[in-house]
């Protein structure tokens, strides 16, 4: 009998949610969606571990304005507006980060907070585009957008934990390695 409540327990939530009227559009969904794009969940990485390889305020700069125009684009993915390449974007921002952090590109310029928030800021604008364009109909983009701006933040932020770990050889072998991998699949889903 008490297998039997357990598993009845178990499956209840599963049952509530076969219900009309439950959170599947909104902060829940949005959190969701950049975890289910493999495109979305390696850029996003990859700025984290771009980012941590910095120094100075791009370190910072770069994965905050990649939130931010983020948003923006989500905003604009919102509207009727047809913005051409969007996917080849998103690719090529994959391809970019992960090369960036295969060949361990640090920005040494004066104004490399500047760089690292533009180049982010551009391709950041795409995703948020796909975030905002494919937003569920019945979705505020207000609760929608608060889930996939923190789901992005936590993955720019795993980036940039992965990539503090270890300061020797094998450890930037590694975090080369992930960048060669990540641009190879920014190459694939360019081509597919």
């Amino acid at each position: 009998m008490k297998k039997l409540l357990i598993a009845a327990g178990l499956l209840m939530p599963a049952v509530a949610f076969a219900h009309p009227g439950h959170e599947t559009t909104g902060f829940a969904s949005g959190l969701a969606h950049p975890f289910t794009g493999m495109d979305h969940l390696l850029a996003m990485l990859a700025v984290g571990l771009f980012a941590a390889r910095q120094s100075g305020a791009a370190r910072w700069a770069t994965p905050v304005a990649f939130v931010a125009m983020m948003a923006v684009g989500a905003f604009v993915g919102t509207t009727q507006l047809q913005l051409p390449f969007t996917e080849l974007m998103i690719a090529a921002s994959v391809v970019v980060f992960g090369a960036l952090v295969a060949f361990n590109f640090r920005l040494k310029m004066a104004n490399s907070a500047l760089a690292g928030a533009t180049l982010a800021g551009v391709f950041a604008f795409f995703h948020g585009f796909a975030h905002g364009a494919e937003m569920p109909a019945m979705a505020s983009l207000a609760t929608y957008g608060a889930g996939f701006i923190i789901a992005t933040a936590i993955l720019h932020a795993a980036g940039y934990a992965l990539a503090a770990f270890g300061n020797n050889k094998a450890a930037d072998m590694s975090r080369r390695a992930a960048g060669a991998s990540i641009a190879l699949a920014g190459v694939a889903f360019g081509v597919a």
